[in-house]
């Protein structure tokens, strides 16, 4: 079951078991993949967002639900930084699990091997390939020096 179709059932799910919160945050889900769906019709993409964009989306929503709930709690607002919270756990239920660290170093190594990367140069086709096979399940900050020091 591709990730739309997931996230549409637990819409439907949500409205039936009138979970206000859970509806929210995915309504805010659905209106951010159709805003990109509108963004990719405008430069002339019919098919839409794949299951990769969508977790790119979801990955971006969350990263701005953290980053609001640490202001929030800097602030005092305590009750704020609880809604946030609440919408980043609801968003994550459609995330993949993320990768542990040693799956991460044993990704990087898999990686640099396979294409063949020997220098800093070649930084960018390790970097492509985990975001292509990896997209959400890993953190490409953390994950760019590992590789930087590997290839160094």
């Amino acid at each position: 079951m591709d990730l739309r179709t997931r996230i549409s059932s637990g819409l439907k799910t949500a409205m039936k078991n009138q979970e206000a919160q859970r509806l929210s945050t995915l309504r805010l889900i659905n209106a951010a993949i159709k805003d990109k769906d509108i963004a990719l019709r405008g430069e002339g993409v019919e098919e839409g967002v794949g299951d990769a964009e969508v977790l790119a989306i979801l990955g971006r929503m969350t990263r701005q639900r953290q980053e609001s709930a640490r202001a929030y709690e800097e602030g005092g607002r305590l009750d704020l930084a609880e809604a946030e919270r609440a919408e980043i756990a609801v968003i994550e239920e459609f995330l993949p699990r993320p990768l542990t660290e040693a799956e991460v170093a044993r990704a990087v190594d898999e990686a640099i091997q396979t294409t063949g990367a020997e220098t800093i140069r070649d930084m960018g086709r390790v970097m492509g390939v985990l975001k292509a096979d990896y997209a959400g399940r890993m953190d490409f900050g953390a994950v760019g020096p590992m590789v930087k020091e590997r290839l160094a």
